[in-house]
């Protein structure tokens, strides 16, 4: 086969080619090592709490009731405000019971008279019995006639003082001081017919209850607290309440931060209900103020303080992974390396997680650029301190740093200088480059 000149220099060019490539050396440069920032754990005591979910309960209610029947006639408070023990709340249309009782009265009336005729026919008829002059059957007459006629003089006075207590019941007054609520029933309307018909609730949020749920591992935590906090006043735990053990209880709503309000336990039911498992406690807490925060039937978050523990290790949430083998924290070692390691972990604090296991004092904790580094390979570690990851002070940077901005842009605007709207800071020349 013949091969045209133009083949054969392209052949003599790819031979070229090839002999050059392979007079030089073909290196490969590894990336430089990720750059991720360590902190050591923080040690410091810290309280052990035992947290739940609950709802609040006002600490004394009410159900204000009709007593008689009858119709309504006025209503005599403004609805969600605050009454005294003993205000009057609703008047029932008492001209029924004024005239029972008046009725009743007549009858006491009656039955004295009759009581005075029979108690003087009986001293006649002695007289002439010893005067051998009468019957002793009518002395016997005489005499249970005076005890029937006190028998229904007994009676007719019951009937005076129902008639006084059913009277008495058409003013409805409250008994107990604290918040009414709207009236169920309008003026007019037939009331108590049948049953003792709802006319409205009165509710004290002074002090206030918050209910709750222990599960059974935590209340046998929890009962050594009860039984050493007895145990300190030289008191038999059998014969206290948990309310004298004055163990605390701090309470959060859900808009709330942390748990701004503190109070006591103050009962716990008499045994662990088996159907769920669980205890159920009682919190009181102090609820002041014409306006209080606290309501019933608001959800709550409480938490319970167990022990003391002291020199425990706290890194930042952020820090910790998940997979299937559980949660794990990466370490850089002193070599620079990764290491992957499985923990145990405990509560939050101030943003901060206590780790109970596999993580020891001093240990390098890659807590910025997690996603960066891989077990077994290098890093570039930079530390900072724990402690600027805690909640207060990333909110007090943030704080200052807000403050900076609008110092700034009060400097630009007594200045004068200010970016256009279109155009990015920084970038004036409108190149580009």
């Amino acid at each position: 086969m013949n091969k045209t000149p133009k083949t054969l220099l392209y052949i003599a060019l790819l031979g070229s080619g090839l002999l050059i490539g392979c007079g030089q050396e073909n290196k490969f440069e590894a990336p430089p090592p990720p750059t991720v920032t360590v902190a050591e754990p923080l040690q410091q005591g810290v309280t052990e709490y035992l947290e739940f979910t609950g709802t609040t309960r006002a600490f004394e209610e009410v159900e204000v009731r009709a007593r008689v029947s009858g119709f309504l006639q006025s209503v005599n408070f403004t609805p969600g405000t605050e009454v005294e023990a003993d205000d009057l709340l609703f008047v029932i249309d008492p001209r029924e019971y004024e005239a029972d009782l008046s009725a009743a009265y007549a009858e006491v009336k009656a039955g004295e008279a009759e009581l005075e005729r029979a108690r003087i026919e009986l001293g006649r008829a002695q007289r002439l019995f010893k005067q051998k002059a009468g019957s002793e059957s009518d002395v016997v007459k005489w005499r249970g006639e005076r005890e029937v006629a006190l028998a229904q003089v007994y009676r007719a006075r019951a009937k005076v003082e129902r008639a006084v207590l059913n009277l008495s019941y058409t003013q409805v007054t409250t008994p107990l001081s604290g918040r009414v609520s709207r009236n169920l029933v309008d003026p007019g309307n037939l009331v108590g017919e049948g049953e003792p018909t709802l006319l409205t609730t009165v509710a004290s949020f002074e002090p206030i209850y918050a209910y709750f749920n222990l599960n059974e591992l935590d209340y046998l935590r929890a009962i050594k607290l009860f039984r050493a906090s007895i145990e300190e006043k030289g008191a038999d735990p059998r014969e206290e309440s948990v309310r004298e053990a004055d163990i605390p209880l701090f309470l959060g709503l859900a808009d709330e931060e942390g748990y701004p309000h503190e109070g006591v336990l103050d009962f716990a039911e008499t045994g662990i209900d088996p159907g769920t498992g669980t205890l159920k406690l009682r919190g009181i807490f102090p609820n002041p103020g014409k306006v209080p925060v606290l309501r019933p039937g608001l959800f709550a978050r409480l938490r319970m303080p167990i022990r003391e523990r002291p020199d425990v290790l706290l890194v930042a949430e952020r820090a910790i992974g998940s997979d299937q083998g559980g949660r794990y924290l990466l370490v850089v070692n002193s070599s620079n390396m990764v290491e992957k390691r499985p923990i145990r972990q405990g509560q939050l604090e101030d943003g901060l997680r206590v780790i109970e296991e596999g993580l020891r004092a001093g240990e390098r904790v890659i807590v910025k650029g997690v996603q960066r580094a891989r077990p077994g390979a290098p890093v570039n570690p930079e530390q900072i301190d724990m402690t600027s990851l805690t909640v207060t002070a990333l909110r007090t940077a943030a704080e200052a740093e807000t403050k900076k901005a609008a110092a700034r842009a009060e400097q630009q605007a007594a200045s004068g200088e200010s970016a256009p709207a279109d155009e990015p800071p920084g970038d004036k020349s409108g190149s580009g480059q």
